[in-house]
C-alpha cells in the first residue's frame, strides 16, 4: 500500500456474539480524534447501563500510531488487548471498537474471555465497509488574479479540494492535497512568476 494511503471504516458496524450465556456486542465506528471516543463511550454506556462491561481499544493516526486497550475491569489483557489485535489484524486505523459484555452467569476462564472479545470484535469487523483513504496536507496560495488560470488548471488536472478562498487583487487559496502529490504540485506552481505556495501545519 501506497504511504500515503491507510485503511478505515466508512460508518458504524455491529455484531453479536454470545458465549454460555453472556451476550457480547461489539461496535465498530469511524473516529478522528480521541474527544470521539469519550463522547462515543459516554452515549453506549447511557445506552447499555445495566451491562457489565464496556471494554474498547481504538487506533488513530495514517499508521495507528495512537492506541489505546481498555479492560473495563475484566481480567488484564483478557478484552482491550483481543480488541486492538482485531484492528491490528484487519490493518484498519482511526476506528474505535466496544464490545459490550452481559454476564449471562457462567464463567468463561482467560481463554474463553480472550476469544469472546476477540470474536465480538471481528464479526463487527466483517460487517463493516473498509475503505481507503488518503493522507492529505493543505497548503495556502498566494497570487494575482492575473495568474488565477493558470492555478486553477492545476487545481483541476490534480483533482484537488478548493478549502478556504479570497479573491482579490491578490488571491489566496488554502488545498488540500494529497500527500504524494505535493512535490507535483510545488513543481507546476512555484516556478510560476507570480505565485507563491507554503504548506500549513
Amino acid at each position: 500500500m501506497a504511504e500515503d494511503l491507510y485503511k478505515t471504516i466508512s460508518k458504524p458496524a455491529e455484531s453479536n456474539f454470545r458465549d454460555h450465556a453472556s451476550k457480547f456486542i461489539g461496535y465498530l465506528y469511524p473516529i478522528r480524534n480521541e474527544e470521539e471516543v469519550k463522547q462515543i463511550l459516554l452515549v453506549l454506556k447511557k445506552q447499555h447501563y445495566d451491562a457489565t462491561h464496556h471494554c474498547y481499544a481504538y487506533r488513530l493516526g495514517s499508521k495507528g500510531e495512537a492506541f489505546r486497550a481498555n479492560d473495563d475491569g475484566e481480567p488484564s489483557g483478557t478484552a482491550g488487548k483481543p480488541i486492538l489485535n482485531q484492528l491490528l489484524s484487519a490493518q484498519i486505523t482511526n476506528v474505535l471498537a466496544v464490545v459490550v459484555r452481559y454476564f449471562g452467569g457462567t464463567k468463561l476462564g482467560v481463554p474463553g474471555l480472550i476469544n469472546a472479545y476477540k470474536e465480538a470484535t471481528k464479526e463487527a469487523i466483517g460487517a463493516a465497509t473498509i475503505i481507503e483513504e488518503t493522507v492529505n496536507e493543505r497548503m495556502e496560495v498566494k497570487f494575482e488574479y492575473a495568474a488565477m488560470n493558470e492555478v486553477m488548471r492545476v487545481v483541476k488536472d490534480l483533482n484537488l479540494t478548493i478549502v478556504n478562498q479570497e479573491m482579490n487583487l491578490t488571491c489566496m487559496m488554502v488545498l488540500e492535497i494529497r500527500q504524494s502529490l505535493y512535490a507535483t504540485l510545488e513543481e507546476k506552481l512555484s516556478n510560476k512568476e507570480r505565485i507563491s505556495i507554503k504548506k500549513l501545519k
